[in-house]
């Protein structure tokens, strides 16, 4: 089993009952061991859409990254996201931002996520799960990520949000 850290974000219809439903799809598929807070955050490449929820989920898993990849790509599908306008709003969007210490560079996956060091609606809620996580590309903690960030956008913590609990993660399913 390896520990994934996977970003999730909504900003199409309800919002939390996206992100609700998506952490429910994934704990059925992996073990949840963190979750951050929800954070309403300000899009970043296009201003022409709604603001998003976002959060981070820590999950173990047996499966290999593409592997976890083409799930997460699947989940999102059986949801109702269509592939789009690239950073346009979606009714979900899940990101696996790293698997374990491995560094993984294919056609359409790239781990660690390399946008992470940018992305302070990503830095925030990972900070708040694991701030001495070390960037293995980057050789940085998250919390020095997230000090070092020059970002205007706002990452607003909306504490009345609650997704659920680690405690009641399943055991995943075999693949």
């Amino acid at each position: 089993m390896v520990e994934s850290l996977i970003a999730l974000g909504s900003n199409l219809g309800d919002r939390e009952g996206y992100l609700r439903r998506a952490i429910e799809m994934i704990r059925r598929q992996t073990r949840l061991v963190a979750l951050s807070s929800v954070y309403e955050t300000e899009p970043m490449y296009r201003e022409d859409q709604g603001w998003f929820l976002n959060c981070v989920v820590a999950v173990e898993t047996d499966l290999k990254p593409r592997a976890l990849l083409e799930w997460l790509q699947a989940a999102e599908s059986e949801m109702g996201r269509g592939r789009t306008a690239r950073y346009g709003p979606r009714v979900i969007d899940l990101d696996i931002l790293f698997y374990g210490d491995e560094i993984v560079s294919e056609p359409s996956l790239e781990i660690p996520h390399p946008g992470i060091a940018q992305r302070a609606f990503v830095l925030v809620p990972l900070n708040e799960i694991r701030p001495g996580l070390v960037h293995p590309v980057l050789g940085r903690t998250i919390g020095e990520l997230l000090d070092d960030l020059k970002s205007e956008k706002k990452v607003v913590r909306r504490p009345e949000l609650r997704l659920g609990s680690i405690s009641s993660s399943s055991t995943p399913r075999q693949p």
